[in-house]
C-alpha cells in the first residue's frame, strides 16, 4: 500500500459478481450515529470539519446530527450551532434525525431538507430508547412525517432491532414486517433496517427482505444498517446486494454503537464497505483515499486508532 491513504495501483482488482447492482448509494452515519456514543464531547468545529471532509470524499448523504433533547444525547447538544456551519453544503445531502415535532421544528428552522425518525421493531427497545410502546412511537411519528411531507422534506424511517434484541432475543420476521409496513403507511420515503446489536446472518437478511417484498414493501424503498459485532456486516451487506438493495448505511472509520443497547458495537466501516464494492465493480462515487484520510484525521483527534481494517491497511507506513 502507498503511504498517502490510497490503495496501490489497480487494487482492489475489479471482479464483478452476477446479479448485483451497478451502483450503491452509501448513507454515511459517522457524524451522528458514529459520534453520539463518544464519552468526551467532540468540539463542534471538529464535527463540522469531519462532515466537510466526508462530503469532499464524494459521499452522497452525510448524516449531520440529531435534534434530540440534549439531556438524552449530550454529544449532539450542539445541533443548532453545527448545522449553520454547513451552509456551504447542500442540505439535501445532510440528513438529520428528529425524535418528535419539537425536533422537526428546530431542524426546519435551520433549513434541513432530509429528516429521519427512529423507531423500534421490539417493545423492549422502544421503551428503553423512546419510553413508549412500538405503537405509541408510531403515533408520535405520524404528525412529524405528515408535516415534513407537507414541507416537501424527504423522510427516512430507521427501524432498530430488526434481527435481534438484547432483552427479547430473536425478533420474529412478521413483527419487523408489521412495523416497516406501518412506517411506510405513515409516509416515510425510505426505510433503514437496523441490525442494532449485530446478530444478523446472510440467510436471515434475505428472508426478511423477501418477507417485506411479500408484504408490498419494494426493495427500492429499503436500506440496510449493519453493526459488525460478530464480524458479519460485510457478509450481510453482500446478501442484501444480492437481493437488489442499493442503499447501505455505514460509518467512517467504523465509529459508533448505540447508547441504549450495551451490546451494540461499531457500525460497518465505510472504508471496508467501499473496498468491497469497488472490488465488485460497483460504483459509489466515493474517493477511498480521501475518505481514509478523513477517518485517520478524526482518529488522531479522538486519540485512538480506527477500528476499520481498511483504514489501518491504507494508513500503514512502510
Amino acid at each position: 500500500m502507498t503511504t498517502d491513504g490510497t490503495p496501490a495501483r489497480g487494487l482492489p482488482m475489479e471482479v464483478a459478481a452476477e446479479g448485483l447492482p451497478t451502483r450503491v448509494r452509501i448513507h454515511e452515519v459517522g457524524p451522528r450515529d458514529g459520534l453520539q456514543n463518544e464519552q468526551a464531547v467532540v468540539p463542534t468545529e471538529v464535527k463540522a470539519e469531519f462532515i466537510h471532509r466526508l462530503a469532499a470524499a464524494g459521499l452522497p448523504a452525510v448524516e449531520a446530527t440529531s435534534f434530540v433533547h440534549p439531556k438524552w444525547v449530550p454529544q449532539l447538544a450542539d445541533a443548532e450551532r453545527l448545522f449553520p456551519m454547513l451552509d456551504d453544503l447542500d442540505p439535501r445531502h445532510l440528513p438529520v434525525l428528529v425524535p418528535n415535532e419539537r425536533g422537526l421544528t428546530r431542524a426546519l428552522a435551520l433549513g434541513a431538507r432530509r429528516i429521519a425518525v427512529f423507531g423500534s421493531a421490539t417493545e423492549s427497545f422502544a421503551k428503553a430508547n423512546l419510553n413508549r410502546t412500538v405503537d405509541e412511537a408510531l403515533a408520535m411519528f405520524e404528525p412529524v412525517v405528515r408535516r415534513a411531507r407537507d414541507e416537501k422534506v424527504h423522510v427516512r424511517g430507521y427501524l432498530s432491532m430488526c434481527f435481534g434484541d438484547p432483552w427479547e432475543g430473536p425478533v420474529p420476521i412478521a413483527q419487523v414486517v408489521r412495523v416497516c409496513r406501518a412506517l411506510l403507511d405513515l409516509g416515510c420515503d425510505e426505510l433503514s433496517l437496523g441490525d442494532t446489536i449485530g446478530v444478523a446472518t446472510p440467510g436471515h437478511v434475505q428472508h426478511l427482505l423477501a418477507a417485506l417484498n411479500e408484504a408490498g414493501v419494494p426493495t427500492s424503498r429499503l436500506g440496510v444498517h449493519f453493526h459488525d459485532t460478530y464480524g458479519q456486516a460485510l457478509a450481510n451487506t453482500f446478501a442484501a446486494l444480492q437481493h437488489g438493495v442499493t442503499t447501505v448505511d455505514a460509518s467512517a472509520g467504523g465509529l459508533g454503537g448505540c447508547p441504549y443497547a450495551k451490546s451494540a458495537t461499531g457500525n460497518l466501516a465505510t472504508e471496508d464497505l467501499v473496498w468491497m464494492l469497488h472490488g465488485l465493480g460497483i460504483e459509489t462515487g466515493v474517493d477511498l483515499g480521501r475518505l481514509t484520510e478523513a477517518s485517520v484525521w478524526l482518529a488522531g483527534v479522538l486519540g485512538r486508532p480506527s477500528p476499520s481494517r481498511t483504514v489501518r491497511a491504507l494508513s500503514h507506513k512502510e
